[in-house]
Formats: structure tokens, C-alpha cells, sequence
């Protein structure tokens, strides 16, 4: 099997961790968890009130699944990391807005701290 990568993350700049924002194998696209990244800037929101954040991850993966040919309409499954799992009820609103009548299976995954303070992290899975 052949799976084809990302060359390029739209919020980072090159040189930077071990990873591609997707990959697609398969038929799927399978995208690297994200985080509320303001594009260039590592930790600007990680302060910023949690809506905010979870708006911004979502966005990001809009990005990075436009980059790979697709949208939030196509994502079969979704992995929601949270440093505060009493946060949840939040951010199932706000996830619901943004994929609307596409209710892809879903896990939500209660972490502690997540990297640079952020409160959630986001991965999908979504058709090719």
C-alpha cells in the first residue's frame, strides 16, 4: 500500500516536529491532532477562554483537511482530547455548529495537561 503525506503544515514552518498533519492511506485521511494554533505563532491562545480554543482547533482541521482535498463533511470519526473533561458540554456545542448534520463516531479522551497549555486536541479521520 502507498499512502501519500502532507508537505507542508499551514500553521507551522518548515523544520519543525517529526510528523505530517495528514496522511492518506487507504482511502482515508488520517489527520494529526490539532491544536488551537494561530497560524506562525505556537502559543497565543494558549491563555485565551476555552471557546476560543476549541473554535481554533476546529478550524485548524478544517485547514489541514482542506490541504488534503476534503472537508468536515467527509470525517468519519474524530478524537477529542480534553485537560478537563467537565469542559465537554462546551465544546459538543460548538463541535456540533461547525459539523453541522455530519455526526461522525467520536471518542472523547480525558489527557491532563496537553501541550503548551492548550485544553484540547482534535484528530479525524475522514474519507479520500
Amino acid at each position: 500500500m502507498t499512502a501519500s503525506k502532507a508537505d507542508r503544515d499551514a500553521g507551522r514552518t518548515a523544520g519543525g516536529p517529526h510528523y505530517s498533519p495528514f496522511v492518506i492511506a487507504g482511502g482515508f485521511i488520517f489527520v494529526s491532532g490539532q491544536l488551537p494554533l494561530l497560524p506562525g505563532r505556537d502559543t497565543a491562545l494558549a491563555s485565551a477562554p476555552f471557546a476560543a480554543q476549541v473554535e481554533q482547533a476546529l478550524r485548524n482541521l478544517e485547514t489541514v483537511l482542506a490541504d488534503a482535498g476534503a472537508g468536515l463533511a467527509q470525517v468519519v470519526k474524530t478524537t477529542v482530547y480534553l485537560s478537563d473533561i467537565d469542559d465537554w458540554g462546551e465544546v459538543d456545542a460548538i463541535y456540533a455548529r461547525f459539523f453541522g448534520t455530519n455526526r461522525p463516531a467520536r471518542s472523547v479522551v480525558p489527557t491532563g495537561p496537553l501541550h503548551f497549555g492548550f485544553r484540547i486536541e482534535i484528530e479525524a479521520i475522514a474519507v479520500a
